[in-house]
């Protein structure tokens, strides 16, 4: 038992700091339906604090050590939640056991039978969504905690009664270490996040001690394809079902056909066939990631009509290659590809649908992996018709490195660099016309430019 299990017994009385953040606030809804007494802080009012307030859990704007009520008996912190902030200066004053929200979740999954975890550099929360379409076509009544909003859900979770979880599984900071999965994904193992790991070994290091976490009886679901993922797991002592193009994966895709940003395909099961598949997102690396949802509900024991019907219904999870509307004749989507691999997966289903002109407003995430992957960045962004680049997003970082995305557009012909969102944007509304793409690209807030285009702010 983790520490933390113990914890999970009705009327344990608990504390969420960054109750309102994307995975804490599911985690206060699923603790609370447990039974347990759950309150909480935020720095500010959010739907989802005005939401937990509806639900009957208390939630307190600003962070004070007088928010602890006085029969708390631990607390549950985000990792942007440093040992400073005056609630955890609190805690450890009282004496209360402090958790780390992965920490919790993981607690949590070993109350389900099946706890299916998403793992990989690219593709999780797209990937979870349809793990999510498939299971409830199966009526399968599962928990869901997804890294973005899946409009099946409205909503980035789900508490079910069924016993299965699934939970898209993040490698930063080593946090997916903490869950507990009976299957295991691994979409792909990519150079990223070199602020935290050291390089692409250390990052297959972390993916591997994620894999050995699979029970003897659970499966390990990996990418036939990626060369760094199945050297990660050479000699593993697991179940490891493949799934790729190449015929010799066991979960593999046939007949792939193309019609607009639909894509058609078998899915075959070793040499037989599992069902016939068509898929409303664009896209090969789309293709990939049904191909691993198909793998993780076979591990399950779902049945071929789920598949097909589960990943029918998906049209894309929020700001995942997500149409946001139309401006002056053009279409404007927005994906949250931030990593070159991820850029090239949304290029490439760009490209083929016929569009005049592709232009692409790319806004870097963080000045660390701009400088670690300069040369792959600018290798992408020559591809489209047009390349704005807005400033890089710094998210956790400062600019000690003096880079800007400047750098970026100076390689890159014909590239238009704005400092500040207003100037591109004006650029933007007189380039744009009829039979043109616009595509914003970026993990920051890059989206709010296709936003003000399509409303016309």
């Amino acid at each position: 038992m983790s520490e933390f299990e113990q914890y999970l017994k009705p009327g344990e009385v608990g504390h969420l700091v960054g109750i309102g953040g994307v995975s804490m606030s599911p985690l206060a809804e699923v603790l609370a339906g447990m039974g347990l007494c759950i309150r909480g802080s935020d720095l500010s009012e959010s739907e989802k604090t005005l939401a937990l307030r509806e639900k009957g859990i208390a939630v307190s704007i600003g962070h004070d050590g007088a928010n602890l009520a006085p029969n708390t008996r631990f607390v549950v912190r985000t990792a942007a939640v440093r040992d400073d902030n005056p609630e955890i200066v609190e805690a450890h004053r009282r004496g209360l056991p402090v958790f780390e929200r992965t920490e919790a979740w993981g607690a949590i999954m070993r109350g389900y039978d099946n706890a299916l975890c998403i793992s990989g550099t690219h593709g999780k929360t797209t990937t979870t969504s349809m793990c999510t379409h498939i299971l409830m076509a199966a009526e399968r009544d599962p928990s869901v905690m997804i890294g973005g909003t899946l409009p099946l859900l409205h909503a980035g979770h789900r508490v079910g009664k069924g016993n299965v979880i699934v939970m898209e599984s993040c490698e930063y900071c080593n946090s997916f270490l903490r869950f507990s999965p009976t299957i295991a994904v691994i979409l792909n193992i990519d150079a990223d996040h070199l602020d935290f790991f050291k390089d692409i070994e250390d990052v297959k290091t972390s993916f591997r001690r994620f894999a050995e976490l699979v029970p003897e009886n659970g499966f390990v679901v990996a990418n036939a394809d990626d060369k760094n993922t199945m050297d990660t797991l050479a000699g593993l002592n697991r179940r490891i079902v493949t799934f790729g193009f190449t015929p010799t994966a066991d979960v593999w895709a046939s007949g792939v056909s193309r019609m607009g940003a639909s894509t058609e395909f078998d899915i075959m099961h070793g040499k037989r066939l599992f069902t016939h598949v068509s898929l409303r997102v664009p896209g090969l690396h789309n293709v990939k990631n049904a191909l691993a949802a198909t793998a993780a509900a076979i591990c399950l024991g779902t049945s071929p009509n789920a598949v097909k019907y589960g990943l029918a219904g998906f049209t894309g999870a929020g700001r995942r290659f997500e149409f946001k509307g139309k401006f002056n004749g053009a279409d404007v989507y927005d994906d949250y590809a931030h990593h070159p691999s991820e850029l090239k997966a949304v290029l490439d289903a760009a490209e083929p649908l016929g569009y005049n002109r592709l232009l692409v407003v790319f806004q870097p995430h963080t000045y660390s992996r701009t400088k670690a992957l300069f040369a792959d960045f600018v290798q992408q962004l020559r591809r489209p018709t047009i390349t704005y680049l807005a400033e890089i997003y710094a998210a956790r970082e400062t600019n000690t490195i003096g880079i800007s995305s400047k750098d970026l557009a100076d390689q890159i012909e014909g590239a238009r660099f704005f400092p500040s969102f207003g100037g591109l944007l004006e650029n933007l509304r007189q380039e744009a016309r009829p039979g043109d793409l616009i595509l914003t690209v970026g993990a920051g807030d890059v989206y709010r430019i296709g936003e003000s285009l399509v409303s016309g702010a």
